[in-house]
């Protein structure tokens, strides 16, 4: 079965705002079993509104459309939809009580600008918003159902999971399945080549990439005649992509690097505590980002000046002096302090130089020092990243967990 998206916004064409509901209704539906046609973004136009409208009923079995559902006046997608069906707009009272009710429980009274979210294509669906002002709606534009949703993506993610997947679920052909792995360590050329040749020793298969800096992102979808059929041969290709990419590959689906090392914690029972410089807070802000991170983090400390290393942490004011504060020795110092003043199993420090100014032919801009102290003892990698400050923060970030997921591996 066939599925078209199309995001309707001024603000993406311009690429003032980045289209992540495209990207996000793209993985459900295909994790529901449909096949994505296409990406269509249009502006805030009626007469183009119209014509994709009309266009992609013709050439798909569902459209799943964010945006333009809004109180301003550049919002013209329930308008656009009415004028392709040929039909007025008929106001619902209900969805009009529930914008009013929602609007005064935030201290504001409804305007007329608001109260024409509760208006719709004579013969639609409507499709409740219980977390925000504009309802989505169902209708048939030629042979395609085509479901209209906000585009806040915290609203669409919620009506597009209560709502239009129950709705299209039996629509589904069930001959489609995916599986999602995700990497780093690796650009995505590299990764390419690693999986040459996977899709000819499992007939049926796809393998797809998507990188989302700083990692790439391995999609196997197999198609067969069953789902049952479609699933094991997924599974057996899946086999042989995470052997081959066995040491970059770090969880799947919707997992992030800093939930899996907080797994890991999780699984020792270990504190972690973090000193960071270079990266000024990141590792921490990853890891709290997850739920449930009191449970394995007590301390991150931004030590960003070399006295605050040296009082926070008890770094030497001679080590910083004679080998620098971005060096093996103070990193290592760095690590051991947070660890022993938080009383921590585990803890990480960084210290680098994220540019773009600060380096020098001995240890240039994307110079960074990672510690982590153990069980067993310190261990300290040395980095050169490249790309700008922000780049080389995230590049030290990720890599300051990877360690703590290699010492806790080897901790066992």
């Amino acid at each position: 079965m066939t599925c078209a998206v199309l995001s309707i916004g001024t603000e993406l064409t311009r690429g003032e705002l980045v289209n992540t509901n495209a990207t996000t209704l793209s993985a459900g539906l295909t994790d529901a079993g449909f096949e994505v046609l296409e990406h269509a973004v249009i502006d805030d136009d009626r007469a183009r509104i119209v014509a994709t409208l009309q266009r992609l009923g013709q050439e798909a079995a569902v459209i799943v459309s964010t945006g333009g559902l809004g109180p301003t006046t550049d919002d013209l997608t329930t308008e656009a939809v009415a004028q392709a069906l040929g039909v007025k707009l008929v106001r619902d009272e209900a969805s009009l009580e529930h914008i009013r009710r929602r609007l005064e429980k935030f201290g504001r009274t409804m305007s007329e600008t608001n109260a024409k979210q509760a208006d719709f294509p004579e013969g639609a669906e409507i499709l409740p918003n219980p977390i925000g002002t504009a309802p989505g709606f169902k209708v048939t534009i030629g042979k395609a159902v085509a479901f209209f949703m906000p585009g806040v993506p915290r609203e669409m993610n919620r009506m597009f999971d209560d709502q239009v997947l129950a709705r299209i679920r039996p629509l589904a052909s069930h001959t489609l399945f995916q599986v999602r792995l995700r990497t780093f360590g690796l650009p995505e050329s590299l990764v390419g080549e690693r999986l040459a040749g996977v899709e000819a020793a499992f007939p049926g298969t796809t393998i797809g990439y998507r990188a989302t800096f700083p990692e790439i992102e391995v999609k196997v979808l197999a198609r067969a005649a069953s789902g049952a059929a479609a699933r094991d041969l997924c599974e057996r290709a899946s086999v042989d992509v995470r052997a081959r990419l066995a040491d970059v590959l770090y969880g799947e689906a919707e997992d992030t690097f800093a939930s899996v090392v907080g797994r890991a914690l999780r699984a020792k029972g270990y504190m972690l505590a973090i000193a960071e410089s270079c990266t000024g807070g990141l590792v921490g802000s990853m890891i709290t980002g997850e739920p449930g991170a009191s449970e394995y983090l007590l301390v991150d400390a931004v030590t960003y000046a070399n006295s605050a290393k040296t009082r926070l942490l008890g770094v030497e004011e001679d080590t910083i002096r004679g080998h620098g504060a971005v060096s093996t020795e103070v990193a290592a110092a760095m690590a051991e302090g947070v660890k022993r003043v938080s009383s921590a199993d585990i803890a990480l420090s960084l210290t680098g130089i994220a540019g773009p100014a600060g380096g020098t032919d001995e240890k240039p801009v994307g110079t960074v020092y990672i510690a982590v102290a153990g069980p067993k003892g310190t261990t300290v990698r040395s980095h050169r990243f490249g790309g700008d400050r922000k780049m080389i923060q995230t590049l030290a970030a990720y890599a300051g967990l990877q360690l703590v997921r290699e010492v806790l591996r080897e901790s066992t």
